[in-house]
């Protein structure tokens, strides 16, 4: 079974109700009629019950839950909350009510944070910005948490690297610069995503252009205080750096240039030193290695919100909902 389909599994079991607020967008309507068909989720819909009916030709949405703003009974009563989340803001319950009817977005984390659904999927069409900004001002980080990042879950195929050739890199679509703080957490949240969803346990290596000291540079100093700071929060985590890539991932080179390491030449969890190489590292595996890459995935938000890229295909959507449904 591949990696995708056991998460399909997975989530059929769960049975979690997935909120696609971009109805307007024939890739979310697909893939709401492949989720319902296929029984991965449950599915509502944000939008006017005409207009979606009329723009699915072929798709049988009839088991989708449609939530209308113009006419939702229940949005006087999620106004009210969002105006009191938001009180310090400023924000009236009729400036509230207006959010809420305007913009899918908000309307959709509402329903998340009121357990109307149990986690959202959207990004076809809006910013990540737009899809993240509602997430943080309505359900905020997690206990615990200081840091909202990303990852990606790469299956590389024909590949005995990594956990029989699944990945997860992190963070590649949100955090610019971070600092060794923040390069912690990053690898802290990355860990425990990567052993809720792929069932391993994660080895994690702390990306640099050096491995253990043998290049002398801020950037470099800034990822070994990270290994430490990360480290001191979990000891008994297998993490472990400064690596360059081969060292994190081949087995005769880690042994050569990380001897001893617990995680040179064997990891699993990738850690990149800013958004730029993150970024660059996971589309390079997925063009030239002809990947699978499922991702962004979103951690550290107090329920699953997750951003797509507004490249996606509805088949996309499908596996960030089923990914979705998994981490709840």
């Amino acid at each position: 079974m591949s990696f995708l389909e056991d998460i399909k599994a997975r989530a059929k079991i769960a049975a979690k109700t997935i909120v696609l607020p971009e109805s307007e967008d024939p890739r979310t309507l697909k893939a709401a009629d492949t989720l319902l068909r296929e029984g991965i989720t449950k599915v509502i819909l944000i939008g006017n019950p005409d207009d979606i009916k009329a723009n699915s030709p072929g798709l049988d949405l009839s088991k989708a839950q449609c939530i209308d703003p113009a006419n939702y009974s229940e949005l006087n009563n999620l106004s009210e909350k969002l105006a009191e989340l938001r009180k310090s803001k400023g924000l009236t319950q009729d400036a509230a009510l207006d959010l809420l009817k305007k913009d899918p977005m908000y309307l959709g984390c509402m329903l998340v944070k009121e357990g109307i659904a149990d986690g959202m999927v959207a990004g076809a069409v809006n910013s990540t910005a737009n899809v993240l900004r509602p997430s943080l001002q309505i359900l905020r980080t997690a206990p615990g948490i200081k840091l909202i990042s990303t990852f990606f879950i790469m299956i590389v195929p024909d590949c005995d690297m990594g956990e029989n050739g699944v990945f997860l890199f992190s963070d590649c679509g949100l955090a610019q610069n971070p600092s060794s703080e923040e390069l912690a957490a990053i690898a802290l949240s990355s860990a425990e995503s990567f052993k809720k969803l792929v069932g391993a346990e994660p080895r994690v290596a702390m990306l640099s252009h050096s491995s253990k000291g043998s290049a002398k540079h801020p950037d470099v100093d800034k990822v070994a205080e990270a290994v430490r700071i990360a480290k001191e929060s979990a000891p008994h985590l297998m993490l472990d750096g400064e690596l360059q890539l081969d060292a994190a991932i081949v087995p005769a080179i880690g042994q050569q240039k990380a001897p001893g390491s617990s995680v040179a030449g064997k990891a699993n969890v990738l850690i990149f030193p800013d958004l730029d190489s993150g970024n660059i590292g996971y589309k390079l595996v997925e063009r030239l290695a002809k990947a699978e890459a499922y991702g962004p995935i979103t951690q550290g938000i107090a329920k699953p919100i997750n951003d797509l890229s507004r490249g996606c295909s509805a088949e996309d959507i499908v596996g960030v909902s089923a990914i979705t449904a998994i981490l709840v």
